[in-house]
């Protein structure tokens, strides 16, 4: 009995300590996923660079955010700022060894395409919601609704009813050419009472289209203009909580249209956000399913 006794705990032990390995083996394995994603195009990196400050991007992402910088002959590291000319960045080889090796493991935390919907509390009275809370457009007078804490009455802007502290998260929205949009995301926190600057000081991450093919957002209380190839039909909204990064792709062909420098979220609830800064007549935005 003594020696059954014995071997249970020896058994125990032994348990322990394999699940203290595997939970070591599976924080390894995270940590080298994280190592080998791009900081811009949020994806395994491609051709790697790395920067003088020790920042590595994708070859085409740096390029691409050389062009849509236009602050010629320094530019600003995309992560810490520190500044580099074009051109001073050398191939990273033996990180894009690594990368190849990332590859085989399966991502332990993965990409959420979440079903993001609109919350109706939080509407502007001359917003009218679709019935499913997945579409939004401009009404022609303001609705008698209560004015709530959460209720915007100034801006005309509307978050999503969803909420995400933690994981990379995406959710696509159709859009229609008209008038002046602002999608992103915002705290929790943001005010909702009268006028308020939509930049991340103010807890906002959004980027400004409109008519033509130029888009703009706010970093630092400053325009950033940049161009558009084509008018996207749909784009898509990735947040990754742990690294603060907010991107927009064109969900169409997969190009980058902006990712923010990366944020410090301190666990805050982040939400999508959507802000009509000019109304068309008639124009939509659809969150899609």
């Amino acid at each position: 009995h003594k020696r059954l006794t014995i071997s249970k705990v020896k058994v125990k032990v032994t348990f322990l300590f394999l699940g203290d390995a595997i939970m070591a083996a599976r924080s390894q394995v995270q940590d080298l996923q994280e190592a080998v994603f791009c900081s811009i195009c949020l994806d395994y990196f491609k051709d790697p660079v790395i920067l003088k400050c020790g920042h590595n991007f994708c070859r085409a992402c740096i390029t691409q955010y050389l062009k849509e910088s236009k602050i010629s002959p320094s530019y600003p590291c995309p992560q810490c700022r520190e500044a580099f000319g074009e051109g001073e960045f050398q191939p990273n080889r033996q990180l894009r060894n690594v990368v190849e090796i990332a590859k085989k493991f399966p991502d332990p935390k993965g990409n959420k395409a979440s079903n993001v919907t609109l919350d109706p509390d939080t509407a502007h009275p001359r917003f009218i919601l679709s019935a499913d809370w997945k579409s939004v457009r401009w009404g022609d007078t303001p609705q008698a609704l209560p004015n709530n804490p959460e209720r915007f009455d100034t801006m005309r802007c509307v978050l999503g009813c969803e909420g995400f502290t933690s994981g990379r998260h995406y959710w696509e929205v159709e859009v229609e050419w008209g008038g002046l949009w602002d999608m992103g995301v915002a705290r929790e926190s943001v005010s909702r009472k009268g006028r308020i600057q939509v930049n991340p000081e103010q807890g906002i991450w959004a980027v400004e289209c409109g008519e033509v093919l130029y888009c703009f957002s706010m970093i630092h209380k400053r325009h950033h203009p940049f161009s558009l190839s084509r008018a996207p039909s749909r784009i898509r909204v990735y947040l990754d909580c742990e690294r603060g990064q907010v991107t927009f792709f064109d969900a169409g062909n997969e190009d980058l249209i902006f990712s923010f420098p990366p944020a410090s979220f301190a666990g805050e609830r982040i939400r999508p956000f959507f802000w009509f800064s000019w109304p068309g007549v008639g124009v939509r935005l659809t969150l899609c399913p």
